[in-house]
């Protein structure tokens, strides 16, 4: 803020000038007291100069008695699991009352490196969407699969004062942290005085002590009441997710009590278009906490001034004078759909559609991050040779990204072991994609239910090599080779035909057609599906977290099967 700016503020603060836009005959929503009160709201440029009554304005709204809340913030997600890009992004769910949110370009950099994390920046500035960022910490993931970059702590400097930048994104290397390994302790130490996020799937006991010691403020991987208790009284902030692969709120929303809840707030991490579209964002995770019997009022503090304050944000999430004017008015607390938004001052939506001059799409190049799917599949070997009678294999948890550990006998046919999609066990494979050697990673998954044929996608958590999982060779085979024939994306085979494929073209990550055009593409892929027996409303996000080693339990890599509990590469064969 310049000082002329704040000059302006407090001149309209005072009442000695009129706001540039006055909002009039509001309810609004403080989430500081917990109090709902009728109020207009002064505001100058950008930023909310008064809320009170006697202010006048050069042109005025008037909400005719709805409530006005502050701008909802995603407080941690992943823009490239939209498949879209962030100016699609933005257009999906700030009409939903999404103003802020806090993106770890993971996904891209461990795709392109440091070129992905300039594109996400470069292609999500000026949107009347605030894209914060969080440099990506694990790149690799770890050393057990193979990514398309490694990024060190002396990379993450080059991007460290950026004005969007906040810290460092989710510390996965929960070993390294613990452990105090060098290069972890080199990335966690660069970034001591910013913010950290954290990221420790069922990690409790002196573990989790020495976790939140390391730096980590926040954690977004609890899957019980009991794990988020724990995390909350290491003095973590934890953020209840609600994502497409992983929709964790209601059955951690136990885990709240009037004590704790200002230390708890939403984010999405993973959610794709038809979720966006259907459901909502944060709006969502707003009503599905007041239908379990969270106060609409605390529902709304934590998609607000919690989420602000576990980032470190001290400009926005509440009503209050010196804030951002990133504002939403809907017409019920209990049932929240915003009818009117603002943001940085300027009405951006209105009626669930954006409004406005400020709908103006970056121009970016995005040919750093194009052509990234470097593999000749017709040269992978996807045969598994029988050394044994059992093996091991991923179960897949319904609505969940952590997988089981199973064991099953294996179906061997002329010495090989195959699928057996009778019992719901599939073939997957993971094949390295960023022209580091072509390795296969085979294995067996059950769950994803189908009966015949193949998916594939380039999609493939965190390293995002290309993953397939199917009945059968042939069929993999050919799902695998139209994903690489479209730079990346998913695909449905059957046989040597290809039934449906989604175009991913910017990473293999993302489309570069509109939300409405990717959903549709989605919905006849997953039609598709369908014809093949599978049952799951999107196979395609359980499938693209199959490969990500820092999940518990099992999951397959490049380089083979890994024990996530463990954390080291186990054998297929049990026996």
């Amino acid at each position: 803020m310049t000082p002329r700016t704040l000059t302006h503020l407090l001149a309209v603060a005072r009442g000695d000038r009129p706001a540039d836009l006055l909002i009039k005959n509001a309810r609004v929503v403080n989430v500081f007291t917990g109090e709902v009160y009728p109020a207009d709201v002064a505001v100058a440029g950008a930023w909310i100069a008064g809320v009170g009554t006697g202010y006048t304005g050069r042109r005025e709204v008037d909400l005719a008695g709805r409530y006005l809340v502050p701008g909802l913030i995603d407080a941690h997600l992943h823009l490239e699991s939209s498949m879209v890009t962030p100016y699609e992004f933005a257009r999906v769910v700030v009409p939903r009352g999404t103003t802020t949110v806090v993106a770890d370009p993971h996904e891209i950099a461990n795709v392109a490196g440091l070129e992905g994390i300039r594109y996400i920046l470069e292609a999500s500035e000026g949107l009347p969407l605030s894209v914060l960022v969080t440099l990506p910490s694990c790149v690799p993931a770890t050393s057990l699969a193979t990514s398309g970059a490694r990024l060190e702590a002396a990379d993450l400097k080059a991007f460290a004062d950026h004005p969007r930048v906040l810290g460092l994104a989710e510390f996965m290397n929960v070993p390294g942290a613990v452990r105090g390994e060098p290069e972890a302790l080199a990335k966690l130490l660069a970034f001591r005085d910013r913010h950290v996020d954290g990221h420790a799937p069922a990690v409790r006991g002196k573990w989790l002590q020495a976790y939140a010691a390391a730096g980590p403020r926040t954690d977004h991987e609890s899957t019980t009441p009991e794990e988020v208790r724990e995390k909350l009284r290491a003095g973590l902030h934890v953020f209840l997710r609600e994502g497409t692969a992983a929709r964790n709120l209601r059955d951690l929303l136990p885990a709240l009590t009037p004590e704790n809840a200002r230390r708890v707030a939403f984010c999405t991490d993973d959610r794709h278009p038809e979720d966006l579209l259907e459901e909502g964002h944060i709006d969502h995770a707003v009503r599905l906490a007041v239908a379990a019997g969270v106060d609409p009022v605390t529902a709304i503090r934590m998609a607000t001034l919690n989420a602000a304050e576990a980032l470190g944000l001290k400009d926005r999430g509440a009503i209050a004078p010196g804030r951002r004017a990133d504002l939403a008015a809907t017409p019920s607390l209990e049932a929240f759909r915003a009818e009117w938004v603002m943001s940085g001052g300027r009405v951006v939506a209105v009626d669930g559609a954006p409004q406005g001059d400020a709908w103006v799409p970056p121009q970016v190049d995005a040919s750093a991050v194009q052509g990234t799917v470097r593999v000749r599949v017709a040269r992978q070997n996807l045969e598994i040779p029988a050394r044994g009678r059992r093996v091991r294999v991923i179960g897949v948890v319904p609505g969940q990204i952590v997988t089981e550990h199973r064991i099953a006998e294996a179906r061997i046919k002329d010495g090989l072991a195959v699928a057996d999609p009778g019992r719901d066990l599939l073939k997957l494979a993971v094949v390295e994609r960023h022209g580091r050697g072509g390795g296969v990673g085979l294995g067996f998954v059950a769950g994803l239910g189908l009966k015949k044929g193949a998916i594939a996608g380039s999609v493939a958590h965190d390293a995002h090599n290309l993953i397939a999982a199917g009945a059968d060779d042939r069929s993999m085979r050919t799902a695998l080779r139209a994903v690489a024939r479209f730079g990346g994306g998913y695909a449905a085979a059957l046989g040597d035909e290809v039934l449906a494929v989604v175009p991913l073209p910017i990473a293999g990550l993302i489309s570069n057609c509109s939300a409405d055009r990717v959903r549709l593409q989605m919905r006849v892929l997953t039609a598709a599906t369908r014809e093949l027996g599978c049952g799951l409303p999107d196979p395609f996000m359980p499938l693209s977290f199959l490969a990500l080693e820092v999940i518990p339990k099992l999951k397959l890599t490049d380089q083979g099967l890994v024990d996530v509990e463990r954390f080291q590469r186990v054998d297929l064969w049990v026996d």
